[in-house]
């Protein structure tokens, strides 16, 4: 499982010209579940995500994690995470669990970040979504289960 975690001043997603999501302020999740990919691994990430002190303090440091007041999260699929560009020119989608795998296993670390405490916005799983984002700092952090857990 892989995220790419990005902190953001406003986030959002438009569906067929609907807006179904927008947070002002917090993290971007872009989430790509893998082949073989557990609960367990989700929630690991989701525990990291929500922990992650990547908010400045008063003093000016990343010493604060969403969970401390600083925004929402807006979580994303996005299977495209799990490309592989190591042979020709045509990414690979192989090492991407097949949706009937993957939805669930997004909804579970979705309802694992709720738990946390963490106020929780999605897109739309399978839906071609328009991603908006103003990346703050910028600050872009990616995790991989297969590396950290």
């Amino acid at each position: 499982m892989r995220v790419v975690i990005q902190r953001v001043s406003s986030a959002g997603v438009v569906v067929a010209g609907e807006q179904i999501a927008a947070i002002d302020g917090g993290l971007l999740v872009l989430l790509g579940v893998e082949t073989g990919d557990s609960e367990a691994a989700a929630d690991y990430l989701a525990e990291k995500t929500a922990g992650l002190r990547i908010f400045e303090d008063g003093a000016g440091k990343m010493n604060l994690s969403v969970l401390e007041g600083s925004g929402e999260v807006l979580v994303v699929s996005q299977f495209t995470l799990l490309a592989d560009c190591r042979k020709g020119r045509r990414p690979g989608f192989s090492a991407a669990a097949i949706p009937e795998i993957a939805e669930p296993l997004c909804d579970y670390f979705v309802t694992r970040l709720k738990a946390l405490g963490v106020v929780v916005q999605t897109g739309r799983f399978r839906a071609d979504m328009a991603v908006s984002l103003v990346n703050d700092g910028p600050v872009t952090i990616l995790l991989d289960s297969s590396k950290t857990f």
